[in-house]
């Protein structure tokens, strides 16, 4: 029997539309220190539905991100709640491997806004630090340059710890990052660091499936986990995800859909980004599990 790796969904949109708060540009951080029950049974209601795999929710809480908000002094504080409230969950829901969590310094789709290599390589470095005691693998999530997936990969191979790539494409067109780069310029800028998988995130299903062939062609290990929105294109730096609209083509069963597809091309990993809720999870387990998949963690 083939096996799968189920993860979770996106936190942020569930968060914001079950916070009592309005979205900021810190998107579901500071609904860790306002509200951390929604975070805790949120990350209980993922493993519920069948994820193997939960991502600590700290996607917004970057030294970059927290400084331009006038909350550096949050930074620490907000990395130990993250891993906290994911190890309740799990306490309460089930077994499932806690991720780490790199994500863009600056903001999501946004590579043009870069420092140099050395000075992210050390932010990065400075999160792997707070997190690495307190989870089991690290995700390097919707990097959309090559630079940009090299320091995270970097620092995160320091810890010793499994390290998981993803890099977010362009929704349209030939499948590239969304830096322009090819997918082939961006895995070789990671030559000579150990990587468990490499995954696609963030994007349309439809970019996903176009570039499956490709990320297979690269050997070991590929996931993907999509997003649910028409378009991103709206959310500019600084932004809300109030800019942002759900696609009404996705309910549970159509990303099952995809989800399965991009399992029978190959792919050793799924879950979902945002707009991606525990009921299309559960959705995606039955389907796969009806398929003849065994559901497995991370080994």
């Amino acid at each position: 029997m083939n096996s799968v790796i189920l993860t979770d969904g996106g936190m942020g949109q569930e968060l914001v539309r079950r916070s009592s708060s309005d979205p900021t540009p810190l998107w579901s951080a500071r609904v860790l220190i306002d509200e951390p029950d929604l975070v805790r049974d949120l990350h209980a209601e993922f493993i519920r539905a069948g994820a193997r795999v939960i991502t600590i929710n700290t996607y917004s809480a970057t030294p970059e991100r927290l400084a331009r908000e006038g909350a550096e002094e949050l930074f620490k504080p907000l990395q130990q709640r993250g891993i906290e409230l994911a190890r309740q969950a799990r306490d309460q829901a089930g077994d499932a491997a806690i991720a780490g969590c790199l994500s863009p310094l600056f903001g999501s789709y946004a590579p043009a806004l870069t420092i140099s290599f050395e000075d992210t390589l050390d932010i990065y470095r400075r999160i792997v630090a707070e997190q690495t005691d307190g989870v089991d693998l690290f995700l390097c999530e919707t990097m959309a340059s090559a630079e940009e997936a090299r320091a995270a990969v970097t620092a995160a191979s320091e810890s010793g710890k499994p390290v998981w790539v993803s890099w977010t494409l362009a929704d349209h067109g030939t499948p590239r990052l969304r830096s322009g780069e090819t997918i082939a310029a961006a895995a070789r800028a990671l030559d000579g660091l150990r990587i468990a998988a490499r995954l696609i995130n963030c994007c349309r299903p439809e970019a996903i499936a176009a570039a499956l062939p490709e990320m297979i062609g690269l050997g070991g290990p590929v996931g993907a986990y999509a997003n649910g929105f028409t378009s991103v294109e709206a959310l500019k730096h600084g932004g809300t995800v109030e800019v942002l609209h759900a696609r009404h083509d996705l309910d549970p069963d159509a990303y099952a859909d995809q989800a399965v597809g991009w399992v029978e091309a190959g792919a050793d990993i799924v879950g979902g980004c945002c707009e991606v809720g525990p009921p299309h999870i559960a959705a995606l387990r039955d389907r796969l599990e009806q398929a003849g998949y065994k559901i497995s963690g991370v080994a």
